[in-house]
């Protein structure tokens, strides 16, 4: 049954692709982020989904006839720049050159689709589409891991699809992460109160299945994105209520084995998993001091510990989305790297300056409001894990540029100053006299200026 349904929603989605373009990204967002065929049993666990899906997509450029946005933006430029680096050392200077291959194969693939989003969501209604289909996609996992959670008291973790990018605890614990502030910002724009209450239970389950991932990293991205969440909030109060409530309650339903975990936080020296993570950091510095392009992707080998590593023996891996870039890519790798999160930073720093006073347009600033509560949580927890290749957080800077590109439209299309102001003050100047020496300054040479 579930391969049925999986066939019927991409092949239906398909099928619109070759007129509206944009259903490709969602389907390929909804296949790379969800990982749906890893749930099914049957012919959809092996199916080439995204293959088929690629193909479809890229034939409907030339089919579909919606409009475009631009693709070049100080971003995308940095991120095609970070490409073509990979692409080098993946070639030319791999430690792991299979290894290298298969990550740079699936990387590419992902930016083909993330320039292709910022290319074909061309408008709010696309762009929320887009947002929905990244905040379900992890959701989902978010909602039925919060409710293991419960019913299971916290003793067992909640862990991602086997097989996918995420299928560990931690890595899905940082998917969700990224994932509660876009469930805040559909919450927000939502008008239906059944929805909207909805999604303030998806949030809740969510951030019970980040604690009950027992992610230590997670726990600290989530006190860091709550801060955040706060601070980026409209009602700060209303906020602090919520999340002070939902962590005491998540909190309290934890077993005292959870506590004994996240106490090794503080005793990092004696824990032979965080040890074995500096070990894997000191490795990604060693490599990267010895040759200016880095060792490739998945360099972190047994044999580069034997010659890299302080301790040879205890081989881990990296953990950490700042050594990983820094092992693989060198040092110009780990610039780009967060060059690109520092333009996506400011990217949503003007799109709450710009829009967070203008009516009609605060949806703008919601949107880059909480893309940056999301890539708090993506750069917190991510200190501590190795995912810095995630389809995830491209997706959320294909967004910011989409969200600034599609709101600048409906600048121009819409007066600053709202119809029924603009009005009365026309109307007043056509019943108050003009006092000698006043003149109005009419756009077409109308008026008592004119002649």
């Amino acid at each position: 049954m579930r391969d049925l349904l999986i066939f019927a929603i991409v092949f239906w989605g398909l099928s619109k692709t070759f007129s509206s373009a944009h259903v490709g990204v969602y389907l390929w967002t909804w296949v790379s982020l969800m990982n749906p065929h890893r749930l099914a049993f049957g012919a959809a666990y092996s199916f080439p989904f995204a293959q088929t899906i690629g193909i479809v997509t890229l034939i409907s450029l030339f089919t579909s006839r919606q409009p475009r946005l631009k693709v070049w933006h100080p971003e995308s430029v940095v991120l095609l720049i970070l490409i073509i680096w990979m692409t080098c050392t993946t070639f030319f200077f791999a430690i792991n050159p299979a290894g290298a291959l298969s990550e740079w194969d699936r990387f590419i693939k992902t930016q083909i689709f993330i320039f292709l989003a910022i290319l074909l969501v061309s408008d709010k209604k696309k762009l929320d589409g887009f947002i929905w289909v990244m905040a379900l996609s992890i959701g989902f996992y978010g909602i039925k891991g919060g409710i293991f959670t419960i019913i299971t008291g916290g003793n067992s973790r909640v862990w991602g699809p086997e097989g996918s990018f995420i299928g560990g605890n931690n890595e899905v614990a940082l998917a969700l992460l990224m994932t509660v502030p876009l469930l805040r910002y559909l919450n927000l724009q939502e008008t239906r109160k059944w929805l909207k209450q909805g999604l303030l239970v998806a949030m809740f389950l969510c951030t019970v299945a980040i604690v009950g991932s027992q992610s230590r990293g997670a726990l600290l991205g989530l006190f860091a994105m709550g801060f955040f969440l706060w601070l980026k909030s409209r009602n700060k109060f209303g906020t602090a209520m919520l999340v002070v409530v939902a962590g005491i309650t998540v909190l309290l339903l934890m077993p005292e084995a959870w506590w004994d975990r996240m106490g090794t936080i503080k005793t990092y020296d004696q824990d032979a998993s965080a040890t074995g993570r500096i070990n894997a950091w000191w490795v990604a510095f060693n490599v990267a001091k010895d040759t200016l392009t880095g060792g490739g992707a998945n360099m972190f080998t047994r044999a580069t510990f034997q010659q890299y590593a302080p301790n040879p023996f205890d081989v881990h891996d990296v953990h950490s989305i700042y050594f990983e870039q820094l092992g693989e890519q060198g040092f110009l790798g780990l610039f780009l790297f967060l060059l690109l999160g520092w333009l996506f930073w400011q990217r949503c720093n003007r799109l709450i300056r710009v829009y967070k006073n203008r009516p009609g347009q605060k949806w703008a600033a919601d949107l880059g409001a909480m893309l940056q509560v999301s890539f708090i949580g993506y750069a917190v927890s991510g200190a501590f894990l190795g995912l810095s290749y995630y389809d995830y957080y491209y997706d959320i800077i294909a967004a910011a540029l989409i969200c600034w590109q599609v709101a600048d439209h409906e600048s121009r299309q819409k007066p600053l100053v709202s119809q029924p102001v603009r009005e009365t003050l026309i109307k007043s100047r056509s019943v108050i006299p003009a006092k000698a020496g006043v003149q109005w300054n009419h756009p077409h040479g109308s008026g008592p200026s004119a002649g």
